[in-house]
């Protein structure tokens, strides 16, 4: 049930959807002052949502900011979500936007940075519940040469709580392993370490997907809009909402 509803919140903490609904009231509304209003409430929410400068000014106080990995780490945790999908009409696996995360754990693992990658992730899929995204992601790394014995693996977890938790049954059963760096992208890397650290596993963040907070003088940075920034927002809303939602449940 709780799988259930933080889809649907999801969906609901999209400023997209927001902009959607006003416009529709825009269109249906009989009252012409409501009409006015919601039309313009929309056009603001339009300029708002789609400034790039607004957006990563304030992304870049949420996310987290990455730091210099100065040792050798036992096991490279790799968060699932969002990170590979079946297109079952072509037959073949398609890689998205977090992707990254596994890439950057690739790297450090190349570099001897990791002993070992534990990738964690179930279905975190309403419709295709069969497909777990950790298979998936063990045969990409074993496709490229990493051997079997250094890839862990977890396909229950349907959430950030649930890799904590499933993270941490494994490390019981691996006593060798003590330090760990935790891949995730900067964006939900607050929430992700809260819950760790709540498991008492003491990980060190290694944020992907990250946001340039760089300051551009230029007009288009500062005044254009631009579509993608929803897509900065959603994750954003997600993670602050996700974060207060888990502090109720007594996941952090």
């Amino acid at each position: 049930m709780f799988f259930i509803l933080s889809k649907i919140l999801t969906y609901l903490f999209r400023p997209a959807i927001w902009l959607v609904i006003l416009l529709a009231l825009a269109i249906f509304l009989k009252n012409t002052r409501k009409r006015k209003r919601s039309l313009w409430l929309g056009f603001l929410i339009l300029l708002f949502f789609s400034n790039t400068f607004i957006v990563t000014k304030i992304a870049g106080l949420w996310a987290v900011n990455p730091q210099p990995v100065t040792q050798i780490f036992d096991v490279g945790v790799v968060l699932g979500g969002s990170t590979v999908t079946y297109e079952k009409e072509l037959h073949r696996i398609t890689y998205k936007g977090n992707i990254d995360r596994l890439l950057q754990a690739v790297e450090m693992y190349n570099k001897g940075k990791i002993k070992k990658i534990l990738v964690t992730g179930g279905s975190g899929n309403l419709i295709y519940s069969k497909f777990k995204e950790a298979k998936a992601l063990r045969s990409f790394l074993l496709s490229i040469g990493i051997p079997k014995r250094n890839i862990l693996m977890d396909t229950l977890a349907e959430n950030t709580h649930q890799n904590a938790v499933y993270t941490k049954k494994i490390l019981q059963q691996n006593p060798r392993i003590h330090s760990v760096l935790l891949f995730t992208s900067s964006l939900h890397m607050r929430r992700a370490i809260a819950c760790f650290r709540h498991e008492g596993i003491e990980a060190q963040p290694y944020p992907t997907n990250l946001i340039n907070t760089e300051t551009h003088w230029n007009i288009e940075y500062m005044l254009i809009p631009d579509v993608a920034n929803f897509l900065i927002w959603n994750g954003m809303i997600h993670e602050i909402a996700g974060y207060g939602v888990y502090k109720i449940m007594g996941y952090i």
